[in-house]
């Protein structure tokens, strides 16, 4: 198992932690933005993160890993592939999040959810409900990252490689605003690599 410190020079050598002012998809503010999509640019690191993640539930007899697009497409493949069973992705279609494409989840099938990052934890909880909805039984939620420092609780077992706590604001009681820090919408422009 990949230690804190470990996952963190990990991350600084791929340019995943960013400092700076930033738009998280929850709608907070936060002065540091995890990208774990560049962990996924060298197979190496990808296959270091998620063989780790998939380690921790390799007991739990996981039928299926899903995620929640995009972040999580490359993750579900990578994290199935070590635990040997098939994999798929939910997206949004008109802001709520759906399976399509002929993904189907078969009534009492053991579902792995995962996230890159897991800040809220909004979309794995649209994800779970799909499941259960389905009929399938949510076994567990993995991360690349949680963000909360383990604080998160989804009511089944919620395994990260990188437990850390990273502060954020609403955004009418964010210090960086207050101070005049711009603020950037990770995706949306050029960013720093570090």
């Amino acid at each position: 198992m990949l230690s804190k410190e470990k996952a963190l020079e990990l991350m600084r050598e791929v340019g995943s932690l960013w400092e700076g002012h930033f738009l998280l998809t929850s709608g907070k503010h936060s002065a540091r933005y995890l990208q774990c999509a560049k962990i996924f640019q060298n197979t190496k690191y990808a296959e270091l993160f998620c063989s780790d993640l998939a380690d921790q539930f390799i007991d739990d007899k996981i039928d299926l890993v899903i995620g929640p697009a995009l972040g999580a497409i490359q993750m579900a493949y990578e994290v199935s592939r070590h635990l040997d069973v098939p994999n798929f992705f939910a997206e949004r279609v008109d802001g709520v999040m759906t399976l399509r494409r002929g993904f189907t989840i078969e009534k009492g099938q053991r579902v792995l959810v995962v996230e890159d990052v897991v800040t809220t934890g909004g979309s794995v909880k649209e994800v779970m409900k799909i499941v259960r909805d389905a009929g399938g039984v949510v076994a567990g939620v993995g991360a690349i990252a949680d963000r909360t420092g383990g604080k998160i609780d989804f009511g089944v077992p919620f395994k990260s490689v990188l437990s850390i706590e990273i502060e954020a604001f609403e955004a009418d009681e964010c210090p960086l605003c207050k101070a005049g820090m711009p603020i950037v919408k990770p995706g949306s422009k050029k960013l720093p690599t570090k």
